[in-house]
């Protein structure tokens, strides 16, 4: 157990987090392009991307909220040591984690008009993460792009609320994409 928690974290922390962070803005500024992502080896169930994904991005500034299959005590202890993150309720959280049918969308911040930026980044672990499925157009997408959804209406309606929304992370063994608020999917 103590060998689980204290293993996994990057190994050349300077090196493979830049690279994760290169990663992870490549994917929000084109959305659809999928990435891999190398450097942590997470406790079970949690992908190497989304492992990636919150080494990267959470640190004990940056509430964090767990859905219930991802919700381990291993991982909490993995979380805290490598990053600290505080796990906190969905309504609290900047980031989230969990597989689509586990996170309750409308408890999460969307900003506000005059604070966009404080709404939440959702990394959402998927089954399969492709280049197929709906069009994807807008800023950082040249004509058009495309990317396996777990379904359409949500970021449909999502990219309406622009510039308030949410901003999501996919994730699938250790390849991830992204999908920012400002993306029109069709």
């Amino acid at each position: 157990m103590q060998n689980q928690l204290l293993d996994g974290g990057f190994g050349a922390p300077p090196v493979d987090a830049a690279n994760a962070f290169r990663a992870i803005m490549t994917a929000m500024a084109q959305p659809g392009t999928i990435c891999t992502v190398a450097g942590v080896t997470p406790p079970a169930p949690l992908s190497v991307a989304a492992g990636v994904a919150l080494l990267t991005l959470c640190d004990p500034e940056t509430p964090l909220f767990l859905a219930a299959r991802q919700d381990s005590a291993v991982l909490r202890d993995w979380i805290t040591f490598h990053c600290g993150a505080p796990l906190v309720p969905a309504t609290q959280a900047q980031f989230a984690l969990g597989a689509w049918d586990d996170l309750p969308l409308d408890a999460f911040a969307l900003g506000t008009a005059e604070y966009p930026d404080r709404s939440a980044t959702l990394i959402v672990e998927l089954p399969e993460l492709t280049s197929t499925g709906p069009v994807l157009r807008g800023p950082g997408i040249k004509d058009q792009a495309r990317l396996c959804l777990p379904e359409m209406k949500v970021f449909q309606r999502n990219n309406a609320l622009f510039p308030l929304g949410l901003d999501f992370i996919f994730t699938c063994g250790d390849r991830l994409a992204a999908l920012p608020r400002s993306t029109r999917v069709g």
